[in-house]
């Protein structure tokens, strides 16, 4: 190989190693700086959820702006309404405690304005015996007050896509609730906390934010372009020298 050869070959050699050095390094930023945004959520919601419970007055009305109801999630609430038991949803392969069952939802119709909001009220465990039986759960008349913080809609879980309908489901649709009801129902859910009671849990699961696995995938990517930068080191630095050396 000639010397203008081999000099174009070791530019190409240091201009790859360069090149995947710099982008594994800066794709360790990038799951430094993803951990820290998820870190700031985590401490946003930490502190939402530290502050004074708001009653139902707070959430405005049905035709409010979303935006408006989006500053107040992961709040402390007390509500006080009537259930409409008529509409309870069960949504199914929920769990719990490591126990399979049904996540128990049930629209409040809030005191004095009409708001209506989806609660999400507890776990219940599911019969192995008769898959369409329903749990045994109590839903008291009249005004109740009910304590927990706003969340965001039941998130989905994998289906087969179609409409579903009935007690029991897989997942559901706000826009096909609202429809299905005729109810004027807000965008957010309340996820009731305390003790067990009408034959609910409400040991809800904490949604781990996944500051830890973005703190591993950049230990591997710095990894990865230190072993480029070592690689390169020693193989066209180190390597040729100690051949010129021994010869």
């Amino acid at each position: 190989m000639t010397e203008k050869a081999l000099r174009w070959q070791r530019g190409m050699v240091l201009v790859l190693a360069v090149l995947g050095a710099g982008v594994t390094f800066s794709l360790g930023l990038w799951q430094l700086g993803r951990a820290a945004e998820k870190t700031a959520l985590q401490d946003a919601k930490t502190q939402q959820a530290a502050q004074v419970a708001l009653d139902g007055r707070t959430l405005g009305s049905a035709q409010a702006l979303e935006p408006q109801r989006a500053g107040l999630m992961h709040r402390r609430m007390v509500l006080v309404g009537r259930w409409l038991p008529q509409y309870t949803t069960h949504l199914d392969n929920r769990q719990m405690n490591g126990k399979p069952g049904f996540f128990v939802l049930t629209p409040l119709q809030l005191q004095d304005s009409g708001v209506v909001i989806l609660v999400q009220r507890g776990w219940a465990q599911r019969s192995f015996t008769d898959r369409a039986a329903l749990p045994v759960v109590q839903t008291p008349e009249g005004l109740v007050e009910v304590q927990g913080h706003l969340a965001p809609w039941p998130s989905r879980l994998y289906d087969f896509g179609g409409a579903e309908q009935g007690p029991i489901r897989q997942n559901l649709d706000l826009q096909a609730f609202r429809q299905e009801t005729g109810l004027a129902l807000l965008e957010i859910t309340l996820l009731q906390s305390g003790a067990p009671s009408e034959g609910l849990l409400r040991e809800w699961p904490m949604v781990a934010s996944g500051v830890e696995k973005h703190h591993g995938y950049a230990v591997q990517w710095f990894g990865l372009s230190g072993l480029i930068a070592l690689l390169y080191v020693w193989f066209q630095i180190v390597q040729p020298r100690r051949k010129k050396r021994s010869v």
